[in-house]
């Protein structure tokens, strides 16, 4: 390193300007894409009576990533307290499936479930029981709450390619990214005037930051939202 400052010195170049030519440039972060309120629900209607139904209910109503989704289990499922808590993600290894510990330790998490989420949850518990006792000895017991036809882990691929692009078709949207589910949530929480700081717990951000980073669009919603508020308080 040393004699590479030096032949960069006899270049006319100062540390600074090597290191500027040394540090790889940034990867340009993809732009994401999000459905309106009447996108999310014309998707959610389209997966009325889905096998999967359920996984996209809870997409778009926790903000989950594709991984914790098909991570879940039924012991972290509490439908009565309308919960539950992520632990892992699945990731697919050379050596097959690996439930692997979440992005960061933010994103060990509990997250509370909507109405239509539980219910959504009840319906596909019962549908899943169904596939068990016709699967008999061939069912893979895996506690997973989003299983295949047999009880093992979905392919990130399949479910793309068999599910949620054909969800989307049927809804009448372009093809979008899964994780794209996630930043819908996530904008919709927002700009219904949900605190960044609850959004950034929901989506299990390391800091607060990223959240208002990663949906600075909709800061302006959210002021206009805040002088309105004043503007409430304080008239006569």
């Amino acid at each position: 390193m040393h004699r590479a400052l030096e032949q960069a010195a006899q270049w006319g170049l100062t540390p600074r300007n090597v290191a500027k030519l040394v540090t790889p440039p940034r990867p340009a972060r993809r732009e994401m894409a999000t459905l309106s309120p009447e996108q999310a629900r014309a998707s959610l209607e389209a997966a009325e009576g889905d096998r999967l139904e359920a996984l996209y209910v809870l997409a778009l109503s926790t903000g989950m990533r594709q991984g914790e989704l098909l991570a879940l289990r039924w012991r972290d499922v509490d439908l009565e307290g309308g919960t539950l808590q992520v632990r892992a993600t699945l990731q697919r290894t050379r050596d097959g499936f690996q439930f692997a510990e979440p992005k960061t330790a933010r994103s060990r998490r509990q997250v509370a479930l909507t109405k239509p989420a539980v219910e959504a949850l009840r319906r596909h518990r019962s549908r899943q029981l169904e596939e068990r006792l016709q699967m008999g000895a061939a069912w893979e017991d895996n506690d997973l709450v989003f299983a295949n036809e047999v009880g093992r882990p979905i392919e990130a691929g399949n479910l793309i390619r068999r599910s949620f692009h054909p969800l989307l078709d049927r809804a009448g949207l372009q093809h979008i990214r899964f994780h794209d589910l996630r930043h819908t949530a996530a904008t919709l929480a927002l700009g219904k005037g949900v605190h960044p700081k609850i959004v950034a717990e929901m989506l299990g951000h390391s800091q607060i930051a990223v959240t208002l980073d990663l949906y600075s669009h909709v800061t302006p919603t959210m002021q206009r939202q805040a002088a309105e508020a004043l503007e409430a308080a304080l008239s006569r």
